[in-house]
């Protein structure tokens, strides 16, 4: 089995998640439907309502209709960020395509994401058992706080390993987390199965945030579907950055806090993006993102047997292995 075929077997499922994301959607206001699907249609990996539909299975009350919604819920509040975060960094290509923000203005990005967002908690109206909508509020909480944590350390060359771990806890790891611990709630599981799929979620989460920020040297935009270096040029500091500041030349490091300190006006990008990508940042992050992974697949090994668990090993080794 490979990562295709986990796609294959959930295929039903996840055209039925598609279908219900487009129609839960749909507004009588002609430019808020077309602002909201406009990402929807570009696609994506739809990881969230993966890790749902299968993290469902170590309950034992298994209710695909329960599971899709919660599915569409996350995937919702999780593009309504996407919305927002494309508004804050300035963006202009997401998923290969204009952002929100960029086909029509920021106004309507803000609107687009905060009618996603209320769409998505809509749906999560129709569980009836409060501690999900618990689990949801602090997680939405901790989102909001990383993202202005992030905001706040743009351009900083101050950051430290334990504040970008802070943060993209808080930024990513958190909603992947949840994804698995709400999925298990609803089944039935009990509370030691629902906090290791949590630990799971958490644990994958954090590699796939790393990943994406090797990506971000590494990567093209063709394969990306934005301009590689994307984060640096918007101020976000990540890991193989702080590396650099820590570990390079005199020389090197003080282009690096140049171009930090001016933001982005002093010093030639490629310059700077290269000097990232030979200072052993990228596979600093790497090993650590390994270590997390490895963390997630010792929690998968604590829960119970089911068919679903060589599904999970394959997704936990595709996030750090991915090429996008």
């Amino acid at each position: 089995m490979n990562l295709h075929d986990i796609y294959q077997d959930l295929q039903n499922e996840l055209q039925l998640i598609e279908k219900e994301l487009a129609r839960t959607v749909y507004s009588s206001v002609d430019q808020l439907e077309a602002s909201s699907l406009h990402l929807l249609t570009a696609g994506g990996k739809r990881m969230r309502p993966i890790f749902v539909l299968l993290a469902g299975h170590f309950g034992p009350s298994y209710d695909a209709s329960k599971l899709r919604k919660l599915a569409v819920a996350l995937e919702l509040i999780h593009m309504a960020t996407l919305v927002h975060d494309d508004v804050i960094d300035d963006a202009n290509l997401r998923r290969g395509r204009q952002t929100v923000r960029a086909e029509w203005n920021n106004q309507v990005a803000m609107f687009t994401g905060d009618y996603i967002l209320a769409q998505g908690l809509q749906v999560m109206s129709q569980f009836k058992n409060p501690k999900v909508h618990q689990i949801l509020a602090t997680a939405i909480k901790e989102m909001v706080l990383g993202e202005i944590e992030q905001i706040c350390d743009l351009y900083s060359d101050k950051l430290t390993l334990r504040s970008y771990l802070h943060r993209i806890k808080r930024k990513t790891a958190f909603l992947i987390a949840i994804s698995c611990q709400l999925a298990a709630l609803v089944s039935g599981a009990s509370a030691e199965v629902v906090y290791r799929c949590y630990l799971y979620g958490y644990y994958v989460g954090m590699a796939f945030q790393m990943t994406d920020d090797i990506l971000d040297f590494k990567g093209t935009e063709d394969v990306l579907g934005k301009p590689a270096g994307s984060d640096l040029r918007q101020g976000n500091v990540t890991l193989p950055v702080i590396y650099a500041l820590r570990h390079e030349s005199e020389e090197n490091k003080q282009k690096l806090m140049n171009y930090l300190l001016s933001q982005g006006t002093e010093g030639d990008l490629e310059e700077i993006l290269e000097i990232i990508r030979k200072s052993g940042g990228i596979d600093y992050t790497v090993q650590l993102s390994e270590r997390y992974l490895e963390k997630a697949l010792q929690m998968l090994n604590k829960l119970p047997n089911t068919h679903v668990k060589e599904s999970f090993q394959l997704i936990s080794d595709f996030v750090v292995r991915r090429s996008y």
